[in-house]
């Protein structure tokens, strides 16, 4: 039996693939070679998947923590008693402290809408108990929040038209780490491509150019680019007329950023600057791929703000072919409000910030967070600030329940472990976020053991508590029946995956001058925003590892094998001053925290920048990973996470 699904891991290509399923097990996964995105191949990472579906080290059953917290000691429990104890809790905390003392945390092990993070999976049964809202932070919000103010929306160009395009650059982002299937229509555009990177990626490497400015400095780039476009009068002046609010007032920013000054924010030099300028205003068109890195520092909204503005100067959003591409989710008209049900709330709530775990748990007060349910998430690998959020985490007074797969470095500090199914064992819905389509996960096994899909563990708690809303108890068929009013459901399921036709961009005239970035709080003209963190040592960058997707993997053996120790890459001038040898073992700190890693001595870094990558698991490395670094401190727009606005010392360790 073939079962048609898709991949639920935070990728933008949401693929659809096929199950091969023999006497009840999944023997065999590939991908849908029917789904222009997909077209039959899944990436390195995902082509492993069946082996964490199949893994003896699965969680199949409820758990309970029977050592102190953080050692990872459990003992086996029914259903019904996790059940009671997580009732009895709740209670409790809502009778002392009210509602709001719960946070449910979502995290993007899975971006499905009825088991994962995109649809909030449990907040009917939370809204009810008048828990906290939880926001979101830790991704693409800064820049989401950027585009908004310039384009009024998120969405962007459809990425398939990108096979159109005669000029591509790709900006911050390396699509042969993630979301590889870009390639394909990058390369049968048969542009000129140019990345733009300080790390000499896997893409870079393919590309036909390639600069590396230094991590924070985007904006100033793009300005400075402009800059070069307007000098020349490359400017497309019908455009700026007729579909653009605020030309005149943007363009004296623009003249504010000669390349001579931008060379000296950036570290580039100005000849490349200008080059690069001149072949943007001399080709049409040109198309932006920019991805979530490059806004994961405290200008990071802003950066998106000016991206988005150039295609406007150059006229390419009214060219097929032309424009930007950060995130197609804006585009999906998905009721979510429906699923959701806020209405359900007694009354309005708090939101507590992803990214501001630690925070949150350590200094909340009014109430306090006394309930921690976390859902889909690793926290303590994939949050920054590591060591607050272990602190946090380790309160003897915090309830913690964790629905997971695998014992991961936050699984060790739950009082209350529950098994959750994987991708082929339940229904879902995906939206992708780097194309247009919806894509449909029918369940193709039965869950191993106990494993409950995160819908019914709710279901479930809810009977136990005696809520009555019926709601509550609505089938996964029925919940993606009222997310999907807009579109085909029938069409959907029996063909795997539909694509969606996107909304115009700008929604109305681009903003060069954003009224609503005022009102906000922010300069209404999109500028430059240096990095918040200035100081001394290198600026460490932890971008996506080939092997792990976020944290999801990082207890695979044979990932964990290709991906080797962790590995911290220093240009050979930087080395040399530092003397760090390649292949030395050295300590990565600053005075948030440090971690172990060894020397890489090489070139594919600018000088002054260090890279590593994400998604390690700390009980693997020695205690501690990159996000032990790392502030936890909010970009520009919408409280993002600053992963790579983080300066480190690098030292020679024993």
């Amino acid at each position: 039996m073939k079962v048609l699904g898709a991949c639920p891991l935070d990728c933008p290509d949401a693929c659809s693939w096929e199950v091969t399923v023999r006497d009840g097990v999944a023997e065999r996964l590939r991908g849908n070679k029917e789904h222009p995105v997909t077209r039959g191949a899944l990436c390195v990472k995902v082509n492993r998947y069946l082996e964490q579906v199949n893994s003896p080290e699965r969680i199949q059953y409820p758990m309970r923590r029977v050592g102190a917290k953080g050692e990872g000691r459990f003992e086996r429990i029914s259903w019904d008693e996790a059940l009671d104890e997580i009732a009895g809790r709740l209670t409790g905390i809502v009778d002392e402290y009210g509602g709001e003392a719960i946070w449910p945390f979502h995290g993007t092990g899975t971006l499905g809408f009825i088991q994962g993070v995109e649809g909030s999976a449990g907040r009917r049964f939370f809204n009810v108990l008048g828990a906290s809202l939880h926001k979101m932070t830790i991704c693409s919000i800064a820049g989401a929040t950027g585009l908004e103010y310039t384009l009024g929306t998120s969405g962007g160009m459809d990425p398939e038209d990108l096979a159109k395009s005669e000029l591509i650059l790709l900006w911050g982002t390396n699509p042969l780490t993630s979301g590889h299937h870009l390639w394909k229509f990058i390369q049968d555009s048969g542009a000129y491509t140019v990345a733009i990177d300080p790390v000499r990626t896997r893409t870079a490497e393919r590309c036909d150019e390639h600069l590396a400015p230094l991590p924070g400095t985007d904006a100033a780039l793009a300005l400075g680019l402009l800059h070069v476009i307007v000098s020349m009068g490359a400017e497309d002046r019908e455009f700026i007329a007729e579909q653009t609010v605020g030309w005149p007032e943007f363009r004296e920013r623009i003249m504010e950023y000669p390349p001579e000054r931008v060379a000296e924010i950036t570290g580039l030099p100005v000849e490349r600057i200008v080059a690069l300028g001149e072949r943007i205003a001399t080709t049409r068109p040109t198309a932006i791929r920019a991805s979530q890195g490059m806004q994961r520092h405290a200008g990071g909204g802003m950066a998106l703000r000016v991206l988005a503005c150039l295609p406007g100067v150059t006229g390419d959003w009214a060219i097929p072919g032309g424009g930007l591409h950060y995130s197609t989710s804006a585009h999906f008209q998905l009721d979510l409000p429906e699923l959701l049900r806020l209405d359900m709330l007694p009354h309005p709530v708090r939101t507590l910030s992803m990214t501001r775990l630690g925070e949150g748990l350590l200094e909340t007060d009014d109430p306090p967070v006394k309930a921690l349910f976390v859902i889909a998430a690793n926290p303590v690998g994939s949050n920054p600030d590591q060591k607050k959020v272990i602190e946090g985490l380790s309160r003897e007074d915090l309830f913690t329940v964790v629905l997971e797969h695998f014992p991961t470095d936050t699984v060790d500090y739950a009082d209350i472990v529950l098994p959750a199914t994987m991708q082929p064992e339940h229904l879902d819905v995906l939206a992708a976020y780097g194309n247009l389509y919806l894509v449909w996960n029918d369940p193709a096994v039965a869950p191993p053991g106990e494993c409950l899909s995160t819908t019914e563990t709710f279901r479930r708690l809810a009977h136990r508590m005696g809520f009555e809303d019926p709601a509550l108890y609505d089938s996964d068929e029925e919940l993606a029946s009222q997310l999907l009013k807009q579109y085909d459901i029938d069409r959907l399921r029996a063909e795997g995956f539909l694509k969606i036709e996107p909304g115009p961009v700008p929604a109305g005239k681009l903003q060069f001058v954003s009224e609503r970035a005022a009102r906000d709080g922010h300069d209404p003209l999109p500028s430059y925003t240096p990095p918040a963190d200035s100081g001394d040592g290198l600026v460490l960058i932890s971008a996506a590892s080939h092997y792990f997707l976020n944290s999801t993997f990082g207890a695979n053996p044979e990932l964990r094998r290709r991906a080797g120790d962790s590995r911290v890459t220093l240009h050979p001038e930087d080395a040399a001053r530092l003397g760090i040898e390649d292949g030395a073992a050295v300590l990565v700190s600053n005075a948030r925290g440090a971690f172990e890693a060894v020397a890489e001595v090489s070139d594919m870094v600018r000088p002054g920048v260090a890279a590593t990558t994400k998604g390690r698991w700390a009980k693997f490395n020695k205690g501690a990973t990159v996000n032990a670094t790392v502030a936890e401190r909010d970009s520009d727009y919408g409280g993002g996470a600053v992963f790579h606005d983080n300066r480190v010392r690098i030292t020679p360790r024993g």
